[in-house]
């Protein structure tokens, strides 16, 4: 359904740090680097689908309140370490994971990135 997410940054030498570690632990892998927007992906995609990018219009990065990217893991220990990741590279707590009360095995982590995007790892599986 979708076709790609973006996510503004402030300081894309800092926001790569961040993606480049927490993102690694879901399998997902910078793609492309220009001075302007870094692009994410599965290794089995054909083109990135997560783009962290200096704002068109000049302005500063903010985040919107009620915004979140929500990324798939495949493993209850792939959020913990997308979580352990995303504080270690300059990330803020949002949600420690653990499972949530949205279904059974809704077992999820929320992090804030550096520029205040609010991210989430949910793993789906009963593990």
């Amino acid at each position: 359904m979708l076709l790609y997410v973006t996510l503004g940054a402030t300081d894309l030498e800092r926001s790569g740090r961040f993606y480049d570690a927490a993102l690694a632990t879901l399998g997902i892998e910078r793609r492309v680097t220009e001075d302007d927007e870094l692009g994410y992906a599965y290794p089995s995609d054909t083109r990135c689908r997560l783009w962290v990018l200096t704002p068109y219009d000049g302005k500063p990065a903010s985040f919107g309140n009620g915004s979140m990217v929500t990324l798939e893991a495949p493993s209850r220990a792939a959020v913990a370490s997308f979580h352990a990741a995303a504080l270690a590279n300059g990330g803020a707590d949002e949600g420690a994971p653990g499972l949530r009360p949205f279904h059974e095995h809704f077992y999820a982590c929320y992090v804030r990135d550096p520029d205040g995007n609010k991210l989430s790892a949910v793993c789906e599986r009963a593990e």
